[in-house]
């Protein structure tokens, strides 16, 4: 079976699934801030969450394609892949730089389902997207590591069983370079929760499960440190490409719901006595969605091929995750002056799609800093900061 013919296949099996939770299963949770435990209970059970685990660890062994395309359905169905999505490319920090023991212990049951581990624990309020600057730390006593800290904006924490969390092991003041001297813990939330661990959610326009976490002398085993002491931002690093990509798929998933939903009401809807899509002043921006769309597609399709080749991709992956996200808020936009007053009616749900898709402009990286990676990595301009 050729890669076309298997993404197809895992296509159409999404959409299928996809169907079982139509909009008033999202309205209703978005009305609650709830999680779609349900939902992502299902794709655990078919397998799509475990997609990038390799066979013998119990998960499919497939590339970051076949991944793409499972959360591009998802969002092109309608549905919400960020409840999730971090269960597919958190877990590569474990499988790439964790020992053979951790992977043994932990991957098979990531990929049945029996964990979850869908919290990444990075981000801190006063260091930002400068994460040589967090101040989490974790110090050695014997055989545990004490945490200390403070971290904002993390995901899923509420409903995840282990966390990958980077901290600080010595000061940075004291390393050779600003990135040296952090480290990365596997936490295990389900008693850290009661020992030292303080989660805090934080409502945003959004639901989108975010929180933020309090680490009082928290205790974590020293044999869950993964990889070597101070070597961690580089294992974080590694993770964060398969993340922009995954993140573009969505936004490009994102982008064909909102061209499809307005070409489709322009289609139907008329005013004046004929459809509203006859007028170019309707469907001009609507093609030119489509147009930004299929092209920053494209853009993914490359990254997720150097990605899978063993290739650098750094500077692509953020480029995909630019054209993306930029693409699917156009649409976005497009797609609700289409509906008019209807754009704004929960019924339609266009306009919590409007909200969701507004995120990633935003998260897991700015557009700013790309365009500073890009005019500095690539075009070998000078920095600014």
């Amino acid at each position: 079976m050729t890669d076309t013919e298997s993404h197809s296949d895992i296509r159409d099996a999404v959409r299928k699934l996809c169907a079982q939770f139509p909009g008033p299963y999202w309205r209703a949770l978005d009305r609650d801030r709830a999680y779609p435990t349900e939902f992502v209970k299902t794709l655990t059970q078919q397998g799509w969450l475990s997609v990038l685990i390799p066979e013998a660890y119990g998960g499919a062994g497939l590339g970051i394609s076949a991944a793409c395309a499972v959360l591009e359905e998802i969002h092109r169905s309608g549905c919400n892949g960020a409840a999730c999505h971090a269960q597919m490319y958190t877990m590569g920090t474990l499988l790439r730089h964790g020992s053979e023991d951790q992977k043994q212990r932990y991957l098979p049951k990531i990929a049945s389902g029996e964990l979850r581990l869908q919290a990444f624990g990075v981000t801190e309020p006063t260091s930002g997207t400068d994460t040589t600057r967090i101040q989490t730390f974790a110090k050695r006593q014997g055989d545990t590591y004490i945490v200390n800290g403070y971290k904002i904006w993390i995901s899923r924490a509420e409903h995840s069983d282990l966390m990958v969390l980077l901290c600080r092991t010595s000061p940075r003041d004291d390393s050779a370079k600003p990135s040296d001297g952090m480290s990365v813990l596997l936490v295990d939330m389900r008693t850290a929760k009661r020992n030292g661990l303080t989660i805090k959610p934080v409502r945003t326009m959004l639901n989108h499960a975010t929180t933020e976490l309090f680490f009082d002398n928290l205790e974590v085993p020293a044999e869950n440190l993964i990889g070597k002491e101070g070597q961690g931002f580089k294992y974080i690093i590694d993770g964060m490409n398969a993340e922009r990509i995954l993140i573009a798929a969505e936004c490009i998933g994102d982008g064909r719901f909102f061209v499809d939903r307005a070409s489709a009401y322009a289609k139907d809807r008329s005013v004046f006595g004929r459809p509203i899509g006859e007028n170019q002043g309707v469907q001009f921006p609507i093609a030119r969605a489509h147009v930004g769309v299929t092209s920053a597609s494209l853009m993914v399709d490359h990254a997720a091929q150097l990605f899978e080749a063993g290739k650098p991709c750094g500077s692509e992956a953020n480029m995909a995750k630019l054209t993306a996200s930029e693409a699917s808020w156009f649409a976005a936009d497009v797609c609700i002056q289409t509906h008019g007053g209807f754009g704004f009616a929960e019924e339609y749900d266009i306009e919590r799609k409007f909200r969701e898709t507004r995120l990633y402009q935003v998260a897991p990286i700015s557009t700013n800093l790309i365009l500073s990676h890009v005019a500095t990595h690539v075009l070998g301009m000078p920095k600014s900061f």
